[in-house]
């Protein structure tokens, strides 16, 4: 086997060309992903001249020739969740830590999941990717952290198949506060025809805006209440947040006395755009609703929320 030097090179895409699957690779070197999003970090690498000036593609298979010969940190933990509900900010507090490798919602972890590849070959192209991900480019990295896109929730099961043994959180909020987040901005599975099939998908015709939102939230945490209910996932409660970083989820994550006060560096910022204040806005949100939108969400996504809340609190 041609022996490959993809030392320094990250996958930013993965997709299907005429029904043959291709990698897009980027040069990062030995630059830590210290974005709020994957997509962020690939945005700015891409503005390097080198990177503008060379480009790399390969086929799928080499995903899993290059974890043959380099393989990377195995996951440690992934993060799944509700959306607008703080996994952001526990990615960005990690993200603080010098040995943790923490990729935020990953395109091409997301086409993959949601592929019509054969069983063997996506898990064995899943292995690879994660694999990559996880390449020591600075020789001191110990542990990958994988957030997941919200609606991955639907293709957990498919995840987990790769890698049974790693803990799993599953971070949730009330759904009224969530609904009314994705309202002022919503994300793209909250936008009828935007995301394509997911696991979300429910079959009912559009019904307005407030209506499609309650009803993906409500599957959303329904979902997600049935894998924590049935698997090993680790059940959090954005209200917990960020003071369980130095409790249970720094056991979950492992840290030890001096990182659980390195992770609090981030706690002031705004996760999603670190060079702003955070500001609780929960009692906004929910003054926000319209009397619509509280009666779809009741209907539609407040009893899975029971449940998480009886599972948290069990």
């Amino acid at each position: 086997m041609e022996r490959l030097n993809f030392d320094g090179w990250l996958p930013i895409r993965v997709w299907p060309v005429a029904g043959v699957w291709q990698v897009d690779w980027c040069w990062f070197g030995d630059t830590p992903l210290h974005q709020p999003f994957f997509r962020d970090a690939v945005e700015q690498a891409l503005r390097l001249p080198f990177n503008q000036a060379f480009r790399r593609q390969t086929s799928l298979s080499v995903l899993s020739q290059w974890q043959a010969q380099s393989p990377g940190v195995a996951p440690s933990a992934f993060i799944l969740h509700a959306s607008r509900c703080g996994s952001t900010l526990i990615s960005q507090m990690l993200a603080r830590l010098d040995d943790h490798i923490v990729v935020s919602e990953p395109p091409a972890l997301d086409a993959l999941l949601r592929s019509g590849l054969p069983a063997e070959e996506r898990r064995a192209a899943i292995s690879g990717l994660l694999s990559a991900y996880g390449q020591r480019r600075r020789g001191v990295e110990r542990r990958l952290v994988i957030k997941l896109d919200a609606w991955n929730i639907g293709e957990w099961p498919l995840l987990q198949e790769c890698f049974p043994d790693t803990p799993w959180l599953f971070l949730y909020r009330d759904p009224l506060e969530i609904a009314v987040s994705h309202l002022r901005r919503p994300g793209m599975h909250m936008v009828p025809g935007m995301l394509g099939d997911c696991g979300l998908d429910d079959g009912l015709p559009f019904a307005g805006s407030e209506d499609y939102i309650a009803r993906r939230l409500g599957r959303l945490l329904e979902v997600g209440h049935i894998h924590c209910r049935d698997g090993s996932g680790l059940v959090v409660n954005y209200s917990e947040l960020p003071n369980a970083m130095a409790g249970r989820l720094a056991r979950f994550f492992r840290l030890d006395d001096v990182q659980r006060q390195q992770v609090f560096a981030a706690v002031d910022l705004y996760a999603k755009q670190p060079s702003l204040a955070f500001v609780a806005d929960g009692e906004d949100k929910r003054r926000e609703a319209s009397a619509l939108l509280k009666e779809r969400v009741r209907h539609f996504a407040q009893r899975s929320f029971v449940d998480l809340e009886l599972l948290r609190n069990s």
